[in-house]
């Protein structure tokens, strides 16, 4: 009856490989869903190459890659995705900001051409099914587990997606920013009594004004937002690159301080909903 949530990534922006960056995780936005006996992954960041191992190791036959959007950060993971090489695997691509824009395949068709990459899209061998559809469009990957969107306000579009399965529910929302003083209905609606929020908390409050524009939200916003909603848990997410493990840690105590369910989310980390 539960979801388990593994974070494979939980950088933004760009991947970073340092010293300093390796207790909350350097790899970008890849997030595993297990939903009864189901599998399925959200963003193909850096992190998704990691995932791709275990796909293997636990020989999973069918699953669905669900993307935000198509940011390099968020898809440049992608040509590194091994059972996209591999004809005994089938997966399902879905986006919801490019419907009228070419549509997702052009796009990770595009980010492996020549000479930006040496291995293109057709090289995959996997079953491969790419799907647009419409930000705030619902539907179900399998028997039980219903997906619910909502559109971001975020540079070129990103859409947010709610898992539901057996009465739980856990919501991703990345990337975003926020209208200071004006809460996000559609994040409102969508997330409302969900048992956990992963959300886009690049900045904070005091780093915000300086970056209006740029796409990107606080945690004390996704705070605000979890807590207007009758949240159980909201999972900071999303760090910026120059937020080293030094300030992640003071981060997480000033957050867990300010609202019990407030935890800075690591790369690694897994999580049961139930």
């Amino acid at each position: 009856m539960s979801i388990r949530v593994k974070f494979w990534g939980v950088r933004g922006s760009i991947a970073c490989a340092t010293p300093d960056h390796m207790k909350y995780g350097g790899n970008t936005s890849c997030i595993e869903i297990e939903a009864g006996d189901y599998r399925f992954v959200m963003d193909a960041g850096t992190g998704i190459r990691n995932f791709g191992n275990t796909f293997l190791k636990d020989d999973i036959k069918e699953s669905h890659l669900l993307l935000t959007h198509t940011h390099w950060d968020h898809i440049n993971g992608f040509p590194f995705f091994v059972p996209a090489y591999d004809a005994k695997r089938s997966i399902h691509i879905m986006a919801g900001h490019l419907k009228n824009q070419g549509g997702v395949q052009d796009v990770l068709s595009t980010q492996m051409h020549n000479p930006m990459f040496p291995v293109p899209l057709e090289a995959m061998q996997a079953s491969l099914r790419f799907e647009d559809f419409e930000a705030g469009d619902s539907f179900s990957l399998a028997k039980g587990v219903d997906i619910s969107t909502a559109p971001l306000n975020h540079p070129n579009g990103a859409t947010a997606y709610r898992v539901d399965h057996e009465g739980n529910s856990v919501v991703y929302v990345t990337d975003t920013e926020h209208i200071p003083g004006k809460p996000d209905q559609n994040i409102l609606k969508l997330i409302e009594g969900a048992d956990l929020v992963i959300y886009d908390s690049t900045y904070t409050e005091e780093e915000f004004p300086a970056k209006v524009g740029w796409g990107h939200s606080t945690w004390e916003e996704g705070m605000r937002l979890c807590r207007a909603a009758n949240v159980k848990r909201h999972a900071i997410f999303h760090h910026d690159p120059d937020h080293n493990d030094e300030f992640m840690d003071n981060l997480a105590i000033e957050a867990a301080d300010v609202w019990e369910g407030n935890f800075v989310s690591r790369e690694g980390m897994e999580l049961i909903v139930e």
